[in-house]
């Protein structure tokens, strides 16, 4: 039984809706009649990853697997040169098995039950409420970073959202959301919208939001967090960059490659021990005889 909402909240998301209406990105996987295949692999793709950086890979990956039995039945390996440069490729293999979970028990078809979707390999709360939702028009509150960081503005007066809590995170944005699922459905990627375009951590755009009257952070004058800020994540010298250096040579070689040739990509011993330690226990890479390496079978 869908919970009342009060008129306050009902404006809340008809001023984002209408905002939405006129100044949302033109992304592909947002067009009429895209598969719920697209979509899910797009909220894979976007984790963690700018759109500006996923839009050619996802129309690459779309374009030579538009649906799971076509991703389904290729290798491993070939599935991680596909990601390219991406990041995070474990992604990679997760969706492969996603694909191959949803061909076995689904008959290649992505779900629309959001119990279903959890059940999928690689699939969090966010991501099976994101599908039924984007995809297929149903209510329900889909809770990102930008989302949590609108809500406590706009709602509860804060400068920013604290630390996930997924239940009253999942509440707070359902009393929002208009009882009619296809408003709901527009009212959540139009609040994920602005929280990416407008209401942003560090540089908000307030003179430009649809909600600068209603807005509860607005009115108490826009107080600072209390908090440490929340310092950028580095990537020149992490294991991750070691990582990603390995895995370039990897995804060009045409055949298992020596241990020298991953040695090679960078000087401090210990560090790539560790980083090929990880891949190898992420299943990222397979260890040959010989001392060989490559890609997962």
């Amino acid at each position: 039984m869908e919970t009342a909402t009060s008129a306050p909240e009902r404006r809340l998301a008809a001023l984002v809706t209408d905002w939405y209406a006129e100044h949302s990105r033109d992304l592909p996987w947002r067009a009429p009649g895209v598969s719920a295949w697209a979509v899910l692999v797009s909220e894979i793709m976007l984790q963690q990853t700018p759109v500006n950086r996923v839009l050619p890979v996802w129309r690459e990956w779309l374009a030579r697997w538009p649906s799971p039995q076509d991703l389904a039945v290729q290798p491993a390996a070939e599935v991680i040169r596909a990601w390219g440069r991406l990041g995070y490729p474990r992604r990679a293999l997760r969706l492969h098995e996603c694909a191959k979970a949803l061909v076995e028990r689904h008959g290649g078809a992505v779900p629309r039950d959001v119990e279903a979707l959890l059940a999928l390999p690689g699939i969090g709360a966010y991501t099976a409420r994101a599908v039924a939702v984007f995809a297929y028009g149903d209510r329900h509150p889909v809770v990102d970073t930008n989302v949590r960081r609108f809500v406590a503005r706009a709602v509860s007066g804060l400068p920013d959202a604290g630390p996930p809590r997924t239940v009253a995170d999942l509440a707070a944005v359902e009393e929002l959301l208009p009882v009619e699922a296809p408003a709901a459905a527009r009212a959540s990627v139009a609040f994920m919208e602005l929280g990416a375009l407008i209401c942003t951590a560090r540089t908000p755009r307030c003179a430009d939001c649809p909600v600068y009257a209603e807005c509860g952070w607005q009115r108490a004058g826009r107080p600072a967090g209390t908090g440490p800020a929340r310092k950028a994540q580095k990537f020149a010298g992490t294991d991750r960059q070691v990582r990603g250096l390995m895995m370039a040579v990897l995804r060009d070689a045409t055949g298992p490659v020596p241990r020298a040739a991953l040695d090679a990509v960078w000087q401090d011993a210990a560090q790539r021990e560790r980083a090929l330690s990880g891949l190898l226990d992420d299943g990222l890479v397979d260890r040959l005889p010989y001392d060989r390496y490559a890609l997962p079978s």
